[in-house]
């Protein structure tokens, strides 16, 4: 692979990663009507991480002279979210795509300043995954290959 299609794959890494990031923030946006309680204040923490980690991947982007892909206004969910449950659920397929964008991330790049946070955000993002797969009854509560492809 040249130079210039290992920073292009760094480059599309990225974008995944930030698009994915967009769709979560959006889906605890939306999950933040039905939640309450304890699942409330875990939603608005993890929110707080995931603008956190889109900030970071949008000034990453910048630095590499790319373009940051935008949100969209809206997204679909794989199920009607129509309660608490539902919401949690929602959550926990949102935590699961990230998991797969850092992981892809991870596999595209040799940079160091690339691999380190984009560990840290799937290492991370496997915490907030486990704690809703807990709150939904989905097993194993943590997935055994964070990022692969996860049949729940």
């Amino acid at each position: 692979m040249s130079a210039d299609e290992a920073r292009r794959a760094v480059i599309d890494g990225l974008q995944d990663a930030l698009a994915t990031e967009h769709a979560a923030l959006w889906c605890y946006s939306l999950a933040a009507a039905f939640l309450t309680g304890p699942a409330a204040e875990q939603a608005n923490q993890d929110a707080r991480d995931h603008l956190r980690l889109r900030g970071a991947v949008e000034r990453t982007l910048s630095r590499l002279g790319a373009p940051a892909v935008s949100a969209q206004p809206a997204y679909a969910t794989p199920e009607p979210v129509v309660d608490a449950d539902s919401a949690a659920a929602l959550l926990r397929v949102a935590e699961t795509d990230a998991l797969a964008a850092w992981r892809s991330l991870l596999e595209r790049s040799t940079d160091p300043g690339i691999r380190r946070p984009a560990l840290k955000a799937l290492t991370d993002g496997t915490l907030r995954c486990a704690r809703w797969r807990v709150v939904t009854g989905t097993p194993p509560a943590i997935p055994v290959f964070p990022g692969q492809n996860d049949p729940t």
